[in-house]
């Protein structure tokens, strides 16, 4: 029986099968084709130049071992690197590498040197010119469960981000899409699951970023015709985060190499999760097949935190400073800024500076006067509560009778107006703003903002409705 390029190069698999993880073996030996075998030399071709430098930086050892072993000790490996054409030229285009010389050869078409192989071809975070084959996580350690609180308003989104971080990869929430308006704690969990793991799963590569940056990276990657480096990098992250997945819409390039990263750490049992300011649904030029994707784990949604949950936050924020503050103070807090997190941790940071640098003590007025300034600076960032009171104070009625269950005409028509102008002007998902405008449901939602359509059309009063309010939500 002749020896072959494949005869060869499948003993050489047999033996690294056996030595190494099924999954490892999966990832980096099956892609491999063997094409010749020349002088003892046994030529494997790759997908890309960051294949080429994993498997020489992980894996060289025991590629010499199994080849020694079928071909003697003169035996040598040439890698052929299969790079992909992203600028249109008619031919695909390779380079030869010898294992043990890696000197420039000359290829069909072009001559790559190697002795100045470019960093980030390894690793898209590494700064040029440092050598760093470790990838950080980008992640950042004050975020963590500890200090997410939980409350009604995240409880589902926070245990399904423990669940996934006590088994990451390994439950049906995959991926976790974690969903809500702004300052409302997405980063902060995205951030908490992948600490956690980390605590947990120390082997495991995880990794965040910004889909803004992702983008960036993959642009960069076209630009230097590293397409497959990029797509190679990502695809051997073991929990990949993602945050403000939305940013994809609309960068068809962009999405279409994320659809294939998806399907690969997907399918390899590994961990995908996201974060957005709307729900998959709510999405716009999102590809549908993208879109379905995210829809395949759990999507978990973080509302507007209730009284107490920021009663609780602020109290929280307090101890971690090691800052006492009068109870009544805390509550003026909590109740008068009712947006998000991120402004109410806000209010309390600018109400202790201002206390300690003008030597204060924290008093009511000192809290409304600061609570009044903030409010008033971040009023553009319109809330379900502030849009209820608009509108409730322009009928002329209270919140109860808004949100109650009458069906007199006049304040079903300001409930419908309340939904519509909570659709318009917030990022809450449907379910969302029909649970804080007297538990209605979606299809109530999405009924009110068609009826408000159909009569600001139709019905000249109610036009003037909509263009009051308008102008109100608008100051």
């Amino acid at each position: 029986m002749s020896i072959t390029a494949q005869s060869v190069w499948d003993n050489c698999l047999e033996f690294i099968k056996d030595n190494i993880q099924p999954q490892a073996y999966k990832t980096w030996f099956e892609p491999i084709i063997a094409v010749k075998l020349t002088d003892n030399a046994l030529s494997i071709q790759v997908p890309s130049k960051f294949f080429y430098e994993w498997l020489e930086e992980h894996y060289v050892k025991i590629l010499k071992v199994s080849l020694t072993k079928e071909l003697g000790e003169t035996a040598k490996l040439v890698y052929i690197i299969k790079m992909e054409n992203t600028y249109g030229n008619k031919q695909p285009f390779t380079e030869k590498i010898p294992s043990t010389n890696r000197g420039s050869v000359k290829s069909q078409d072009v001559d790559i040197p190697l002795n100045n192989k470019s960093p980030e071809l390894r690793n898209p975070f590494v700064i040029p010119g440092i050598r760093n084959v470790k990838i950080e996580s980008q992640l950042n350690p004050n975020y963590s469960f500890e200090n997410f609180l939980e409350g009604d308003s995240n409880r589902l989104a926070r245990s399904a981000g423990l669940a996934v971080s006590a088994k990451p990869g390994g439950t049906s929430f995959n991926p976790l899409l974690i969903f809500g308006g702004v300052g409302l704690g997405k980063t902060h969990l995205a951030h908490a699951i992948g600490v956690d793991i980390k605590d947990k799963y120390p082997e495991k590569t995880v990794l965040y970023i910004s889909a803004e940056k992702f983008t960036q990276q993959y642009i960069d990657a076209v630009k230097k015709n590293n397409r497959n480096d990029f797509i190679h990098f990502y695809q051997i992250i073991d929990v990949l985060i993602i945050d403000d997945v939305q940013f994809l819409s609309g960068k068809t390039g962009t999405q279409d190499v994320f659809f294939h990263i998806f399907n690969h750490l997907h399918q390899n049992g590994k961990q995908v999760i996201l974060t957005s300011d709307k729900a998959p649904v709510d999405m716009q030029d999102i590809e549908q097949r993208l879109l379905s994707r995210f829809k395949w784990g759990l999507s978990a949604e973080l509302q507007t935190p209730d009284f107490e949950t920021r009663v609780s936050i602020l109290r929280n924020k307090l101890y971690r400073d090691g800052v006492d503050m009068p109870e009544d103070i805390i509550e003026y807090v909590a109740k008068n800024i009712k947006t998000n997190v991120r402004e109410l941790e806000g209010a309390i940071i600018s109400l202790i500076a201002q206390s300690s640098f003008n030597k204060k003590e924290i008093t009511i007025d000192l809290a409304r006067i600061i609570v009044e300034k903030f409010v008033k600076n971040t009023k553009r960032e319109v809330s379900i509560d502030y849009i209820q009171k608009v509108v409730s104070d322009y009928f002329q009625m209270d919140i109860d009778t808004l949100q109650s269950k009458t069906r007199k005409r006049h304040i079903v028509q300001a409930r419908q107006l309340a939904m519509f102008f909570a659709k318009k002007f917030t990022k809450a998902s449907l379910a969302s703003i029909g649970s804080q405008i007297g538990k209605r449901d979606h299809a109530t939602v999405l009924h009110a903002c068609k009826t408000v359509d159909n009569l600001s059309s139709t019905d000249k009063q109610f036009r003037k409705y909509v263009e009051d309010i308008t102008k109100k939500l608008s100051v």
